[in-house]
């Protein structure tokens, strides 16, 4: 297992064709248009974790990782898909799709709880523990520490793994077809976060 980061693109020839793609993003906060991308981690469920790094002022061309990105025959793998298509498609201006997500799938069959985090997911499903501690650090910074590369790698290392046993659960539920729908409405959700509607449930009724 490793861990290699990139900057500015993938390489060429990282991915074999139309494999699964975990997908992750870390950026300077929250407010997508305010703050920028910094990174876009990957990992096709191999055992390697792919880090791709902008710098300031980046013209985040990256005909590569587009490609990978862009690409209708490979699902990608998201935990909290929502907030890293958005960030994908304002940065990079593609959509990240077709899409599949830990966290609403987790929201549809674990539902004797509140805690939907990458964290407790992967402890209760896979039985591992990984540190959250590098969250909030500041990704747009000149170097990458180990520790931030450790945790950015993390993030996508668990994604096919926590996929198939909610695939499981979603099957012995009776919930795959309304995950899926969920999961293909995603861009569409991003789409409204990042043209105004963020907080706003415009299907309510008042």
């Amino acid at each position: 297992m490793a861990v290699y980061l990139h900057e500015e693109d993938l390489p060429g020839d990282v991915f074999a064709p139309g494999a699964a793609i975990a997908v992750d993003t870390e950026t300077m906060g929250l407010i997508t248009p305010r703050d920028r991308l910094c990174l876009v981690q990957l990992s096709d469920g191999g055992g390697d974790e792919h880090l791709v790094r902008f710098s300031p002022g980046s013209d985040y061309a990256a005909p590569v990782l587009k490609s990978v990105l862009a690409d209708p025959a490979r699902l990608k793998l998201y935990h909290f898909g929502r907030f890293d298509i958005a960030a994908i498609r304002h940065y990079l201006n593609v959509v990240a799709a077709p899409v599949y997500c830990t966290k609403t799938a987790s929201r549809l069959v674990r539902t004797y709880t509140d805690r939907h985090g990458l964290k407790e997911l992967v402890r209760e499903l896979l039985g591992q523990d990984i540190s959250k501690q590098q969250q909030s650090s500041d990704w747009g910074g000149p170097v990458l520490s180990d520790a931030q590369r450790d945790y950015a790698a993390s993030d996508v290392r668990f994604l096919h793994r926590l996929k198939d046993e909610l695939d499981r659960r979603l099957a012995r539920e009776g919930r795959t077809a309304l995950a899926q729908a969920c999961f293909d409405f995603l861009p569409a959700r991003a789409e409204l976060d990042l043209a105004g509607w963020p907080e706003v449930d415009i299907f309510a009724h008042v």
